[in-house]
């Protein structure tokens, strides 16, 4: 008996066998859809991207960051529920997310397991989320420069860049491209809105893994401080980044609140706080998280397509 498969069991949300499933439409919603980072609050945006596939909105553009990045696969290879049902089952299985994952990836999170493993074992269509028809960015923290770099599916080696937009700093090895080391994208942009701006899209959708209210503490602890004028110190631009981050995001979040006022763009964030930690080991907390992400986008449907069709 393989006690390991047993205990991996127990860890595996109890309403995994009730996840939605089936296949988006080939419909395409033009427009660009924004999609913030935040670990295990992932699973808001997963639930919420599951409901806008079963609406039949497939928005053309997609702009993700670190845990945004890796949301954003399922939601392009069309498949209802495959995120969900990848976090919500592997969350303990180690080389998932674990020693196992710190071995061989030198991170917290097993992106070869993933990419390798259990990609094909749940069956996820690489053709699908390959296709041109829709475009993908996501965003990386570049150490030397210190700024959020962009890399486009169909255009460079997407598995590795969402690797590095979703690799955590401090506890992880960067990530290399081209020479060039990268870390997550959240590190120096927690939600990649001005990038849709820059691009000029008419309709702009915005899904946030914090409630409305939340903003950050722009004071730097010291101790955290230390450690990464430690680990980065030959990267000082990448340290005076990580430093304004929070200061950045809340600017960003006046300009986002600015213009869901004016009606520029549709924004969906949590109606309640949202208590996750940031390596949660919670399945029921995952799970019910999932299902508030579902829930509000299923509720905010009637809003939203008021939004795009105006």
């Amino acid at each position: 008996m393989d006690l390991s498969k047993i205990k991996l069991k127990r860890k595996i949300y109890s309403g995994y066998k009730d996840l939605p499933e089936g296949r988006a439409s080939d419909d395409i919603t033009e427009g660009c859809l924004v999609l913030e980072g935040g670990g295990w609050r992932g699973l808001y945006t997963q639930g919420a991207l599951d409901a806008l596939m079963e609406e039949g909105i497939n928005f053309r553009n997609v702009i993700g960051v670190s845990a945004g990045a890796l949301s954003a696969m399922g939601y392009l290879s069309g498949q209802i529920g495959i995120s969900a049902r990848v976090n919500l089952k592997y969350r303990h299985d180690t080389d998932y997310c674990g020693l196992g994952a710190m071995i061989e990836d030198g991170g917290i999170t097993g992106f070869t397991y993933f990419f390798r493993t259990i990609a094909g074992r749940e069956g996820f269509d690489w053709e699908r989320f390959l296709s041109p028809e829709r475009r993908l960015l996501v965003s990386a923290a570049n150490l030397r420069t210190g700024k959020a770099e962009y890399f486009e599916k169909g255009k460079c080696n997407i598995r590795k860049a969402i690797k590095a937009s979703a690799t955590v700093p401090c506890i992880s090895v960067p990530v290399n491209i081209n020479g060039t080391p990268f870390l997550d994208g959240g590190s120096v942009e927690k939600i990649p809105y001005r990038k849709a701006k820059e691009e000029g899209h008419e309709k702009i959708a915005v899904i946030r893994s914090r409630d409305r209210e939340y903003r950050r503490k722009e004071e730097n602890n010291a101790f955290t401080e230390g450690i990464k004028n430690a680990l980065y110190f030959r990267y000082p631009e990448f340290r005076e980044a990580m430093g304004e981050v929070n200061a950045e995001y809340n600017r960003c979040i006046d300009e986002l609140t600015a213009d869901e006022k004016a009606g520029k763009i549709f924004m969906l964030a949590p109606h309640e706080k949202v208590e996750i930690g940031k390596f949660e080991g919670d399945m029921e907390k995952l799970g019910r998280l999932y299902k508030r992400g579902y829930e509000e986008m299923k509720a905010e449907m009637p809003r939203l397509r008021e939004y795009l069709n105006a």
